[in-house]
C-alpha cells in the first residue's frame, strides 16, 4: 500500500461497488484477507470464506480483473491485490415499535467497497514463473490440458460411430475369423439330403426282410402241424 498517497489516485485497475447493503466493518473482515495477495488465491479465499459479503466482493474483484485485462491488457496470471478498502455510505433510518409507545432505532448501514488490482514487478513476476516451474504448474497448464481432454473426447466420439457402421461383406467365421464361404452351407445340404433317403429305405428293407422270414416260419410250423394230423 502507498501511503501518501489520495485514495483515488493510487496506481492500478479499479473497480467499486455503490452503497453495499451492510456495513464497512463486515466488509473490512473479508478484504482484511485478500489484500496484497495474488488474483487466482484472493478469488479462492473468498469463494471458500462464508461471511455474507465475500459473494458481492469476489464480484467487485472479478470486475477489476476483467477491467484490468480489457482495457489495460495485463494478463490475470499477473495481477494482485494492491489495495481494497471500504468506506461507510448513508446510513437508512428505520423504527421498530416498542413498549408504551415508544419506538426503537434501526440503522440500516451502507458502504462502498473498492479493489484495485496492479501489475506485479518484473522480478516478483520471474521468481513466481521459477516457483511454478519448480512446482510443474506453469500458467496455462490446466488450461491447456483441458483442451486436450476435450480433443481427445471428441476425437473418441466421431471414431465410435464409424466403428458402429454395418457393413454389406460376408459375415466372419466365429472360429477363424474369416469370411465364411457360402459353397460350404451348399454341400452341406446336400449331403443331408442325400443321406436321409438311403438311411430310410435301408431301415425299411431290413425290416421287411425280418417279417417276411418270420412269417415263413409260421406257414411251415403250421403245414408241419397239418401234415401230423392227417397221419
Amino acid at each position: 500500500m502507498a501511503f501518501g498517497v489520495k485514495t483515488n489516485e493510487r496506481p492500478g485497475t479499479r473497480a467499486e461497488l455503490k452503497f453495499a447493503r451492510f456495513s464497512a466493518y463486515k466488509a473490512r473482515e473479508v478484504l482484511n484477507l485478500i489484500r496484497n495477495k495474488p488474483v487466482a488465491e484472493a478469488q479462492a479465499i473468498l469463494q471458500l470464506t462464508e461471511r455474507g459479503a465475500a459473494d458481492p466482493i469476489l464480484k467487485v474483484l472479478n470486475s477489476a480483473i476483467a477491467n484490468a485485462e480489457h482495457n489495460d491488457s495485463i494478463a490475470a496470471d499477473e495481477l494482485y491485490v494492491s489495495a481494497c478498502f471500504a468506506d461507510e455510505g448513508p446510513t437508512l433510518k428505520r423504527f421498530r415499535p416498542r413498549a408504551r409507545g415508544r419506538a426503537g432505532r434501526i440503522n440500516k448501514r451502507t458502504c462502498h467497497i473498492t479493489v484495485i488490482v496492479s501489475r506485479f514487478s518484473a522480478d516478483e513476476l520471474e521468481a513466481a514463473r521459477a516457483k511454478q516451474a519448480r512446482r510443474g504448474t506453469a500458467p496455462g497448464a490446466a488450461a491447456s490440458r483441458s483442451r486436450r481432454v476435450a480433443g481427445s473426447r471428441k476425437s473418441g466420439e466421431t471414431a465410435a460411430p464409424a466403428a458402429a457402421t454395418p457393413t454389406d461383406e460376408a459375415p466372419l467365421d466365429q472360429d477363424s475369423g474369416t469370411d465364411a464361404p457360402a459353397s460350404e452351407e451348399v454341400l452341406v445340404d446336400e449331403v443331408v439330403a442325400s443321406d436321409a433317403p438311403v438311411d430310410e429305405i435301408t431301415d425299411e428293407t431290413v425290416t421287411d426282410e425280418v417279417v417276411d422270414a418270420d412269417e415263413a416260419t409260421e406257414d411251415d410250423a403250421a403245414t408241419d402241424a397239418s401234415e401230423e394230423g392227417d397221419k
